[in-house]
């Protein structure tokens, strides 16, 4: 009755420890190589295919000046790409991504790449507020209007220094130089609970283990 009540046991806590894996090593690996994201353009303005439920926000952009410039994929380690579209406004020197969250619900962000080495990133859904004075700006404004978020972005761009070439190979440029820099104090801080999780999940598998060989 032991035997099968400790198989038991052991049992329960690999199903637990496999269930854990799959939610969260893929964000472990995100964790440890956060440049290990794919970033590569997918089609160029003109075989754009926008999804209809990103359409309304896409005409408003485009109302404020923004002009479409293509889509990208977005891959981690063992995960599905998540394709964004892209604009830009050349004059006001911003790039404008929408893409669809796991629920359907559009998101969008604003983008501007700094002189020398730098981010100013603005986003109308919850995200991580960063501030490194003159090099990193991220934050957020939930549920903002695209005009709303485009104020609240050029305000927080006053005292630095915009680059970059505001075209579709610019934004997927500056896409890849976010992975592979500045943006992985981010992504490590957002996937911290993943590895957590994964490290947890292996201690359950090493016990399981050991607990068989030592019985």
């Amino acid at each position: 009755m032991n035997v099968l009540a400790n198989l038991g046991i052991v049992v329960a806590g690999l199903v637990l420890a496999i269930v854990l894996l799959s939610l969260n090593f893929w964000r472990a690996l995100l964790f440890l190589f956060p440049h290990s994201v794919r970033v590569e353009p997918e089609a160029p303005s003109d075989q754009m295919d926008l999804p209809l439920e990103l359409a309304t926000v896409a005409v408003q952009l485009q109302g404020l000046g923004f002009v479409a410039l293509g889509s990208h994929e977005e891959k981690p380690l063992l995960q599905r790409a998540t394709r964004s579209y892209d604009f830009a406004h050349p004059g006001e020197r911003v790039f404008a991504t929408l893409y669809q969250a796991a629920d359907g619900e559009p998101r969008l962000y604003l983008l501007t790449p700094l002189a020398p080495e730098g981010f100013v990133i603005t986003a109308g859904y919850r995200r991580p507020a960063l501030d490194l004075p003159g090099v990193y700006r991220s934050g957020s404004l939930s549920d903002a209007s695209p005009e709303r978020l485009l104020r609240a972005h050029l305000r927080r761009m006053e005292g630095v220094t915009p680059t970059g070439d505001f075209t579709w190979e610019g934004r997927v440029e500056a896409g890849r130089s976010w992975y592979r820099g500045l943006g992985r104090k981010e992504i490590r801080r957002q996937n911290l609970q993943g590895l957590l999780w994964t490290v947890m999940a292996l201690a359950i598998v090493a016990s399981a283990f050991l607990g068989q060989r030592a019985s």
